[in-house]
């Protein structure tokens, strides 16, 4: 009796310490599990489909990725069809959701909208917690060739 009990008190100082069982105490954890288990008991019952997801979803945290996809994809119910064909949302990072336009003009104007855009946004994705918007232009043509590129005044230098 003094030895099991030994065995148990070490057992569990060094789970404690390690955070990991020893094979044998697993070995005894899942005898003990599986003794215990009886075929009709609480908690065995079959789950539905939904369910099991939704547990899933809960314990991978998955909700703000499928509420940002959702956003994405609804782009359009959001900002109206004649905007969402002019913009899209690219990135949502630090609840500063980024949008690129087609144009300047198109990003100005989505810019005065912005108010009533994140009101929508927050009503119909309150777990997103978006508290920015930024409407950006088309990304300016760049001069860099390859990977590698020179301090200086690069091309501007040839041009006269």
């Amino acid at each position: 009796m003094n030895d099991d009990f030994a065995i148990e008190f070490y057992q569990k100082m060094r789970q404690a310490v390690t955070g990991r069982l020893t094979r044998d105490a697993k070995r005894r954890k899942d005898a003990e599990s599986r003794a215990n288990s009886k075929p009709f008991e609480k908690g065995r019952d079959p789950l539905t489909a939904g369910a099991s997801l939704d547990g899933l979803l809960n314990q991978f945290s998955w909700e703000t990725e499928l509420a940002q996809a959702e956003l994405f994809v609804n782009w359009a119910e959001i900002v109206g069809e004649l905007n969402a064909a002019n913009s899209a949302p690219e990135t949502l990072d630090k609840n500063a959701l980024l949008v690129r336009c087609k144009s300047t003009a198109w990003a100005t104007q989505l810019r005065l909208m912005s108010p009533d855009i994140l009101k929508r946004i927050n009503e119909k994705y309150s777990t997103l917690q978006i508290e920015n918007l930024k409407f950006v232009g088309p990304d300016a043509p760049t001069w860099k060739k390859g990977k590698f590129s020179v301090p200086g005044r690069g091309p501007r230098d040839t041009y006269g």
